[in-house]
């Protein structure tokens, strides 16, 4: 699996198209996230944009390949599900070390206090709690991501139009992993209060997972 992880990787960086998303996640950071403001606050507001960028990246990574190219990787490697499975994965590293550098230069520049100026934040719980709500945000990327291309929707609109819906839908809906993480990341910064998102991360693994599954099955049959 890492030879086909950097084979897809590799394809993702020499095709450039991953400058779209990248861009379009900086150009979000520098209108919502300024020198000075609250670390907890900001960390939240950069782990909710990183969930759409994922699912992009997930599409490109699902159908950057040619049909031909695709059933080579496939016979060579031992069927569709594998190499399908690479492909998630790089997207998810690849999305996975966009998120940390965010979060660290968030670290770096933001003021380690509450909203109101007035408790101290501890800059290392903090730190793992954007992480991990970071990570639960890219996990659940993933899921949208997976579940809006190849194998389960082909045409490229409904695929474009049903992703922004599953990214959105995953941010906003009630008991969504990520909602609640980038939730307790923002109503903690109220009172400086460091709500590290464990369960929400099992929750979105969770869901990953199973979607991954999922989809990577369906390509043994539909490709």
């Amino acid at each position: 699996m890492s030879a086909l992880i950097r084979y897809q990787a590799a394809l993702l960086l020499r095709s450039q198209r991953w400058l779209a998303p990248v861009l379009l996640y900086v150009a979000y950071l520098a209108v919502g996230v300024r020198s000075g403001q609250p670390v907890l606050d900001s960390l939240g507001y950069t782990a909710a944009g990183l969930l759409p960028v994922t699912a992009w990246l997930v599409r490109i990574c699902a159908t950057q390949e040619p049909p031909a190219a695709r059933t080579v990787v496939a016979a060579a490697v031992g069927g569709q599900p594998r190499a399908h499975l690479a492909a998630l994965l790089a997207a998810l590293g690849s999305a996975g070390l966009l998120g940390a550098a965010a979060t660290a230069v968030v670290l770096l520049i933001s003021e380690p206090a509450s909203t109101d100026h007035t408790v101290e934040v501890p800059p290392a719980s903090a730190g793992l709690a954007g992480l991990l709500a970071t990570a639960c945000c890219a996990l659940l990327g993933v899921a949208a991501g997976a579940l809006c291309t190849r194998p389960v929707l082909r045409r490229r609109g409904w695929s474009l139009a049903a992703t922004v819906g599953a990214a959105l839908l995953a941010l906003v809906t009630s008991g969504s992993p990520a909602k609640y993480a980038v939730t307790g990341l923002v109503t903690g910064s109220h009172t400086g209060t460091v709500h590290v998102p464990v369960l929400p991360l099992l929750g979105a693994a969770a869901v990953a997972t199973a979607v991954t599954a999922l989809v990577c099955r369906l390509t043994s049959v539909r490709g």
